[in-house]
């Protein structure tokens, strides 16, 4: 196996990939890399397998980090001409040993964490070979360009921005009127009740009216969201979103409830409470375990309207649905009925129950899948959420009970 540093020692190769997944965004302490340094000079290997698994056991502790290690050590230690393979997946208009496809996700991050500050200049647009870049600062700002990037395209930098400019978004919302009354002086409704117990202490003659209005209530936000391996990197930016709503008390909103769901419903509420986002996210990916598997809608949405429905879903709340609407664990018909049914009841539940999928950010998207096709007559509006521009339309669509985004566009396929 080919090393990718030339002085060829193993503890400096080891070192100089731990710090490559640091950049990539594994959490990496010194202690780790020199346990992996011993632990490979003490047992040693036979072959690329035995490497490859003995530092992931090593490295890697969460199910979302194992798409980044393999990547990068795909990268690094497959040849030692790993910088042309890295600029060929980050410049795709470079003949290379990629450019007969998209560049994965995992694999753009791998390879901007590898080039280090080599990626800065690096142009992150899919421009035609023939193509001349010409500086457009004057026409569309870096940050304007930033709102509309799909999350999944995204390179780590980017990320950092993005998350800083989703925790200044707002989702404000107006209160709800109540048939509950209470005192007020400027409304012209008159409080027949307290005007007649006030003439008591005057001998029955009434000397001044008391008036009475609608008293107003704070509606609840129920998040649901998918952390399904197709949702992993979208499910984290609508919770660092989630979380800058649930701790910011000025915004309108009651109490905020946030459900995760893969193959099990999770309820990570206490977690999005904590003032900290990196922590909050990090307990929230604890107490989730099914983080990156399969999906299982029906049954997570049975779970949340069996145990969960009538304890948040009170006081007029808006659920927000997350997910690409693909169920891993469809048997036919019968599936597509129970999901049809647990949606409709989670329908009825909800005061305004809006589904957000990133699909949608494909211009040509119909609904053609199962799971599809047996949710959407159950929704109010269905909308896109694979940028940060498509999170911030969502408090339009709340705001606005007409507002129903493509839901109508695709009900007419379906008929």
């Amino acid at each position: 196996m080919d090393n990718a540093v030339p002085d060829g020692r193993l503890a400096d190769n080891i070192t100089h990939f731990a710090r490559a997944l640091r950049r990539a965004g594994l959490p990496l302490g010194p202690g780790r890399v020199i346990e992996a340094a011993q632990a490979m000079a003490g047992i040693g290997f036979s072959n690329r397998q035995d490497f490859h698994d003995a530092l992931h056991a090593l490295f890697v502790q969460r199910p979302e980090e194992r798409a980044v290690f393999d990547q990068v050590f795909r990268l690094f230690w497959r040849d030692p001409r790993f910088h042309e393979q890295m600029m060929s997946l980050l410049l795709p208009q470079i003949r290379g040993l990629h450019d007969d496809r998209r560049p994965d996700p995992a694999e753009t991050r791998a390879a901007g964490a590898l080039l280090g500050d080599e990626m800065r200049g690096v142009p992150q647009t899919d421009a035609p070979p023939d193509q001349i870049e010409i500086d457009a600062s004057a026409t569309a700002s870096a940050e304007e360009r930033l709102r509309h990037l799909d999350f999944e395209q995204m390179s780590l930098a980017e990320l950092a921005e993005a998350k800083a400019m989703l925790a200044t978004l707002r989702l404000p919302v107006k209160p709800l009127v109540s048939r509950r009354m209470q005192a007020g002086a400027q409304s012209a409704r008159i409080d027949a009740r307290k005007t007649l117990r006030g003439a008591l202490r005057t001998g029955g003659e009434v000397l001044r009216l008391a008036h009475k209005t609608p008293r107003e209530r704070r509606p609840n936000l129920v998040l649901i969201c998918d952390i399904s391996g197709s949702m992993s990197q979208y499910s984290r930016m609508a919770l660092q979103f989630l979380h800058a709503v649930a701790n910011d008390q000025t915004q309108g909103w009651g109490r905020v409830h946030g459900f995760t769901f893969g193959t099990r419903l999770t309820n990570i509420t206490r977690a999005l409470a904590k003032r900290d986002v990196d922590a909050a996210l990090a307990m929230a990916g604890a107490q989730a375990q099914d983080w990156s598997g399969g999906t299982r809608i029906a049954g997570a949405l049975r779970s949340f309207n069996r145990d969960w429905s009538r304890r948040v879903l009170g006081q007029g709340a808006v659920v927000v649905l997350i997910t690409d609407g693909l169920d891993h664990d469809r048997s036919g018909q019968s599936d597509a009925d129970d999901l049809a049914r647990e949606m409709q009841r989670l329908h009825l539940s909800a005061r305004h129950l809006i589904w957000l999928n990133p699909l949608l950010r494909w211009q040509g998207f119909a609904p053609k899948a199962a799971g599809i096709r047996a949710m959407l007559p159950h929704v109010d509006a269905f909308r896109s959420a694979h940028s940060i521009a498509s999170l911030a339309d969502l408090g339009r669509a709340i705001a606005d009970r007409h507002d129903h985004g493509e839901r109508a566009r695709l009900l007419a396929m379906l008929d």
